[in-house]
Formats: C-alpha cells, structure tokens, sequence
C-alpha cells in the first residue's frame, strides 16, 4: 500500500510591519542574509496536520501554524530572476526537469516571491541533495524570512515522520483551490509533507513523459487525490497520514495485488478533481461532500471494472477522461452531518 516557542507578538509587531514597509538599510541587510543557512535545533511544533498542497505553513505566528489553513501559504511563489543574492555574481536562475541551475553552488542563493496574500518574502536555498530513489530528483533545504521573527525558518510543515523537510522546485504555481497554472520564470516550492512532492515521488513528475505523454496533468490528478478534493476546489477530505492504493492508464502505478477486503473503490481522478466516486475517504456521507459543490455530481452508477464501481458521476460530459483511480480503507470514524 502507498501511500515554535509561542511567538511572543508584542515584542515582534513593530519589526514586522518595518520588515514589509521597504528595504533594510545596507547595514542591517548584510546582517540579515549573514545568518541565512544556519544550524537550527529541532522544530518547535511537531503535530501532524491535515492533507497539505505545498506543506508550507499557513503563517508565521503560533496560532496560524496551528490552524493550518491550506488555502494560505508563507511562500506561494518564487522568481527565478532577479535573485536578492545570487553565488559568484549570478543574477537569474533557470528550472530543468527537477533542477535549479545557474550556478555549481546554489547555496546561499536567495529568491524573491511571495505569500499567499501577495506580501513579499525572500527565500533562501541552503542546501541541495539528489534523491535516493530517484537521481532525477533534486531536494532543497530551504529558509524563508520570517518577518515575525527577524529570523529565517524552515517553511515547511514537520510532521513526526519527517522532523526537517526538504522540498522540490516545480515550474507554475498552484492558487488556493489546488489548480496549477503557468507562469514563466515563476517556481513552488514544494515541500516533503505536501501533495505536490509526494506525487511526484510516486512516479507522476510533471516534467516527464510517458510513452510520449506529458505526465503534468497525471501529476495534477494526483494531487487531488491525494487530498481527496473530489469537487476540484481544494477542500481536501482526508487526513495527513492517510493510506491508498492508486492506480493508472500509464503505467505507473498498479493495483496492489491481495488488498485486504476492507479497502474498497473510492474514486477515478482528472486534474479538475473526481470524475467519479464510489464512496469517501474519511467515512463521511457522500451527499455532505456533493452539497459542497452542487451541480456538479449526479446520481448513477458507473462499472470502470475490476470491481470498481461509481456511485455519482460528473454531471458535465466535457473534460479530459480520468488518468488515476485508488483504493483506500474503509473509515470508521463517525460524522455528524447537519
């Protein structure tokens, strides 16, 4: 089967607002990406959270972290040109496959981009690493200024399993409702407790081909899976941690063969969100999840074979075919619909 101290506020507000009113001063500038890149102890939260899109934090104080709204993000976006300090001279970077290139050592390169409320925010590369299991794949230990603070932290949620997450680079961006979109010389990072990583770990990297197919909607299809947004509008219904068996029409990845009798059909994917759907994920009634996006299931059932069978199907006949399908356990946890 696949699968912070409390922020004292007072003390921070005025550095804040100074820190998003202009640029430091020379002075104040070289002391701050001076202590970029630096040793950190552990992280000071440690709770696993909801199915995440990027795995970056929602903000930077407390109580944003640990309300961990998805639809927010302390780094939306980089710019690959333009860089605020850039090794040996380097002013722009460029994106290949999975690769930042521009320069034999990136570290200590710092980007510019933004926050998911279109605030800037500077983020720095402090190391960088190829995949074990996959040497097309290029991790990223990462820093962000953090204006609360004064301080460069980690963005990226921790999870128990993964203390001290790294992150990929992926071309676009990804907006609040989970939909990717072009952007030239615009970069996500996304981080290993996220989605958009995890997908691309399980063999859909939206710079690859497959038998001379693009596989960056396969990608997209399987970051709604992943979080189980079945209307397609970034609501996941799923928890961090959550199992399935996903399958597709590439090549990928296969039904796991001797599934115990409680893992059922759940839905078929396309990059927009479900295109069927055979029952949740989190044990929920399906008519709550068809009330969050009215119009756009109707009732009647659909045989995909194999023994997967829809319950609601798209009501709009246009869009691409579904290029995913999964499996999961049958939930036992009990919902209160109003």
């Amino acid at each position: 089967m696949r699968t912070i101290a409390k922020w004292i506020l007072p003390a921070y507000l005025s550095a804040a607002a100074a820190a998003f009113a202009g640029d430091p001063t020379p002075a104040k500038a070289a002391d701050r990406y001076s202590t970029r890149c630096r040793p950190h102890g552990p992280s000071r939260i440690n709770d696993e959270q909801g199915s995440m899109l990027s795995g970056m934090f929602s903000g930077w104080t407390d109580q944003e972290r640990r309300r961990g709204d998805d639809r927010k993000t302390v780094l939306m976006a980089a710019s690959l040109d333009g860089l605020v300090q850039g090794p040996a001279g380097v002013k722009s970077l460029s994106l290949q496959g999975g690769r930042l290139e521009g320069s034999p050592n990136l570290v200590g390169a710092v980007l510019q981009g933004t926050d998911s409320e279109g605030q800037p925010v500077e983020v720095a590369i402090c190391g960088a690493e190829p995949s074990a299991k996959d040497p097309d794949t290029m991790w990223y230990r990462i820093e962000a200024w953090n204006p609360i603070s004064q301080e460069w932290d980690n963005p990226c949620v921790p999870t128990g399993a993964v203390p001290a997450p790294r992150a990929l680079v992926l071309s676009g961006t990804w907006d609040a409702g989970g939909a990717r979109h072009d952007a030239p010389g615009k970069v996500t990072f996304a981080c290993e407790n996220g989605v958009l990583s995890k997908c691309v770990g399980w063999g859909y990297k939206p710079w690859a081909t497959r038998n001379g197919r693009s596989l960056a909607e396969a990608h997209q299809a399987c970051t709604r899976m992943a979080r189980a947004d079945y209307c397609g509008d970034g609501t996941s219904h799923t928890r961090q941690g959550n199992r399935i068996d996903y399958y597709d029409s590439l090549g990928i990845g296969a039904r796991t063969p001797g599934a115990p009798p409680d893992w059922l059909f759940e839905a078929a994917w396309r990059p927009d969100g479900a295109s069927c759907i055979g029952r949740t994920r989190d044990g929920r009634p399906l008519e709550s999840v068809l009330q969050e996006c009215p119009g756009r299931f109707k009732p009647g059932a659909a045989d995909l074979g194999d023994g997967d069978r829809c319950v609601v199907q798209r009501a709009d006949a246009a869009g691409s075919p579904p290029v995913l399908r999964n499996r999961s356990p049958v939930s036992k946890r009990a919902f209160s619909v109003p």
